[in-house]
């Protein structure tokens, strides 16, 4: 999942070089903030049991060893990209700064169920 967002990131012109301290972390503000942004993207994305929580995750994945991404189909790549851009959406639609972190997200969150719930109800 990094690579394809470290891809997909270069491509779109950011810097995707980590922290040396925190490898785990991107040096540029902005590039770690498109990283969690991308990883609540295909996190709601997926379905309710599909999903893990992010601590959870995190150690699943620095317990297994680097592994090459899957190649994904195209139209699955289409709806990871759809929903990454409603995601990208809903934060830079945030005004507030007033707000912590997690009311940001919190809200962004609730903005996109209430949304997929009105889609599900005009369908």
């Amino acid at each position: 999942m990094r690579s394809a967002f470290e891809a997909w990131a270069q491509k779109d012109g950011h810097i995707v070089r980590r922290r040396e301290d925190k490898p785990e972390e991107y040096l540029v503000y902005e590039t770690q903030r498109r990283w969690l942004i991308w990883q609540a993207a295909l996190e709601h994305g997926k379905s309710p049991t599909g999903r893990k929580s992010v601590v959870k995750e995190a150690s699943e994945k620095s317990a297994r060893t680097a592994q090459r991404p899957a190649v994904i189909a195209a139209d699955e790549a289409a709806v990871r990209t759809q929903v990454l851009n409603e995601v990208l959406d809903a934060f830079t639609a945030l005004k507030s700064r007033d707000n912590t972190a997690m009311d940001d997200i919190m809200h962004v969150i609730q903005g996109l169920k209430q949304k997929q719930q009105s889609a599900k109800a005009g369908d």
